[in-house]
């Protein structure tokens, strides 16, 4: 099995387990009289082997992580940190550049006046340049996902 295969079984799980979750609380009071829509006990019991095959997952995705090592040397998790971090950089320059390039109203002159702190022509080539480095990371790591088979332990 691919690593992006695992990804998508793990994501598949989630999805599974939050709807179990949705259904579990719908289940938990009926009126007197009424029976639940579905059986709580059929419910925890899938609840159940669904969290196992995602702790399995997990830990053969963290392990392959961990093994998989691109052309510079940095393995899967390096990357996987670099990107994140990268995708919180742009975030934070990204709401400082709208708001630096957000257009005050002014309805009279008695009304406050701003001005603007930062370069905000130099701040979107920054975020062009970590835009296109994330893409650049993000691609990377989606074919190593597809080449590379999980380590199943």
């Amino acid at each position: 099995m691919k690593l992006a295969e695992a990804l998508n079984g793990r994501k598949n799980l989630e999805t599974r387990i939050s709807q179990i979750r949705k259904l579990m609380v719908n289940t938990v009071k009926v009126q007197e009289g009424d029976s639940p829509i579905e059986d709580p006990e059929v419910l925890m019991s899938e609840l159940s082997r669904c969290l196992e095959k995602l702790e399995r997952y997990i830990y053969d995705i963290n392990v392959t992580n961990m093994q998989i090592v691109d052309e510079d040397g940095k393995t899967m998790t390096k990357l996987l940190a670099e990107r994140d971090v990268l995708k919180k950089h742009i975030d934070v320059l990204r709401q400082t550049f709208d708001q630096a390039t957000e257009v005050p109203g002014r309805y009279n002159r008695n009304e406050i006046k701003y001005v603007i702190t930062i370069d905000a022509k130099s701040l979107r080539q920054q975020l062009d340049q970590l835009s296109q480095q994330y893409r650049q990371l993000d691609m990377k790591i989606q074919a190593l996902n597809f080449s590379c088979d999980i380590v199943e332990q």
